[in-house]
């Protein structure tokens, strides 16, 4: 029986694989903010969230994000 070594090598270090790893770059991407919103605001964002699968504070920013964009569509900004 012949053994076939394939063209691939082994990495001697498979840790990138065992999980999620902070950007080192949020910072310069986002900035945390305090705000304070009505109860049925923050209730929408959560159970949406729960129903997507995401993070409230993602939906929330999404949310402004695209709000900001149509704006800037409709006032040429």
């Amino acid at each position: 029986m012949e053994i076939i070594k394939d063209d691939y090598d082994m990495l001697d270090d498979y840790s990138h694989l065992t999980g999620w790893q902070k950007n080192p770059y949020n910072n310069k991407l986002s900035k945390n903010l305090t705000i304070s919103l009505d109860d049925h605001i923050v209730d929408f964002f959560e159970k949406l969230a729960e129903k997507k699968g995401v993070k409230c504070e993602k939906l929330i920013a999404a949310t402004l994000k695209n709000y900001i964009i149509h704006i800037e569509q409709l006032t040429n900004f």
